[in-house]
């Protein structure tokens, strides 16, 4: 292996983008993923299994797969009958979960029979324990990820079980980390969602890599709506998150008073959007990460 190691953090759309970003210059990647979504195929596997949910995990493994006919076979979703709406990697995961493996070897194994080499990339669990989400709100707490995306503004986010195990795996890889990366992505219930695990959140405190968080483009539609970069950066220091460097559009989400919320955080705007302004350029945004190592 050359290059350095690298932790990627989040869930969904947003960090399979990450990951192919920072494969563009890691010798080693590490994806944390969330796994707290309760809605959709996930939700529907969740009642029928005991397990966390499969959907972002099965996304980041075919976004790094090499094998672009058997990651868009996972990524496909069946149209009729009792399998509707669910992914078939999410059937792989559960199959794998229901005979016997946890979450980490089930990823382990997908990951295997996609191409992807261990030597370069790892995708893990946040945790391997069935967790949901429990968000507090100005009227109240609410609970499930999908609550919480109908919710109003949000002030926090935790786990419950409120310590759930963390695979070794995960710790292993934040403390030998060159860089950890955290976002974009649905910013409480993607981004935080993976990051407030308590096992993951205290390795990042003790960190000796640079912890860098990658802003979303636009205000996230979840909790903090309208909310400029200074408002993310408070509510990670809420969550004991608080970054060495934050990455955001040129001309994108507002800065808002970033030196008041994050005094020792620096801010590096840059362009690191597609050309239609809606997703974030993997390609660029690699070379700005790698500028930081």
């Amino acid at each position: 292996m050359t290059g350095p190691r690298v932790v990627a953090i989040g869930g969904g759309h947003g960090l399979a983008m990450l990951l192919k970003a920072v494969d563009t210059y890691a010798g080693h990647t590490t994806a944390i993923v969330a796994t707290g979504d309760d809605g959709g195929s996930s939700g529907r596997l969740r009642e029928c299994i005991s397990m966390p949910a499969p959907g972002d995990l099965r996304r980041c493994i075919a976004a790094v797969s090499p094998n672009t006919e058997l990651a868009v076979a996972m990524e496909h979703r069946f149209s009729e009958g009792d399998l509707a709406g669910h992914a078939v990697g999410n059937l792989v995961l559960a199959g794998l979960v229901d005979a016997g493996h946890d979450l980490v070897s089930a990823a382990a194994h997908l990951s295997r029979w996609l191409g992807v080499d261990p030597d370069v990339m790892q995708v893990l669990p946040a945790t391997d324990a069935a967790i949901d989400l429990v968000a507090e709100t100005p009227e109240g707490t609410v609970r499930g990820q999908v609550e919480i995306e109908a919710a109003g503004r949000l002030v926090h986010i935790a786990v419950d079980p409120p310590d759930p195990p963390v695979p070794a795996a995960a710790i292993e890889a934040l403390r030998a980390a060159n860089q950890i990366v955290l976002g974009p992505g649905s910013f409480y219930t993607s981004v935080l969602a993976a990051a407030v695990v308590p096992g993951i959140q205290q390795a990042i405190a003790e960190r000796s890599g640079r912890f860098v968080f990658v802003a979303n483009l636009q205000a996230d539609e979840t909790g903090v709506k309208d909310v400029d970069l200074a408002g993310h950066l408070t509510v990670l220091g809420l969550h004991d998150l608080m970054p060495d460097v934050a990455i955001t559009q040129r001309g994108g989400l507002p800065l808002g008073d970033v030196a008041s919320a994050a005094p020792d955080t620096r801010v590096i705007e840059a362009d690191i959007d597609r050309p239609h302004g809606l997703a974030h350029d993997s390609d660029l945004l690699g070379a700005v990460l790698a500028g930081l190592l």
